[in-house]
């Protein structure tokens, strides 16, 4: 698995930073942490669309035996910010069960850290492309385990 952190760190590691200074230069030391994707993954096929900035998602589906799909994420982009944004997100996401993702609400997380207030409307309208596209990989993963 590509995570280089966890979601409860990444809180925690929130909590103890007032400023907003901070808390951006952290969501930065997230994406440069971020393994980047080898070039020739970052094709438009997973290029994610509504983002202002280049990103790639690449999604890889473990179908366990009687168990739901489980989804592992790996994504990168051009822009440092974004790319720590990609990290937080696939902090969320990536390893957990079809079912889970779909019941995992990033609006939520946003509004938590406070990110909700701070993002521009174009980095807020990627999230939300993020958040959806690996919300419809799960979906797909989904219908593709019932028949």
């Amino acid at each position: 698995m590509n995570q280089t952190a966890n979601l409860t760190e990444i809180i925690d590691n929130f909590a103890y930073l007032d400023d907003w200074e901070d808390r951006y230069r952290y969501i930065i030391e997230l994406g440069k942490a971020l393994p980047s994707m080898p070039a020739e993954a970052c094709n438009d096929q997973n290029k994610v669309r509504g983002c202002a900035s280049q990103v790639w998602l690449l999604t890889q589906i473990a179908r366990p035996q009687g168990q739901a799909p489980v989804l592992t994420f790996t994504g990168d982009s051009d822009a440092h910010i974004v790319k720590g944004l990609v990290a937080l997100i696939l902090a969320m996401y990536s390893g957990h069960s079809a079912p889970e993702i779909l019941d995992l609400d990033a609006n939520e997380l946003f509004a938590t850290l406070g990110l909700a207030a701070h993002l521009t409307p174009q980095r807020t309208n990627g999230v939300r492309s993020m958040v959806e596209r690996i919300k419809s990989e799960a979906r797909a993963a989904m219908a593709a385990q019932a028949s």
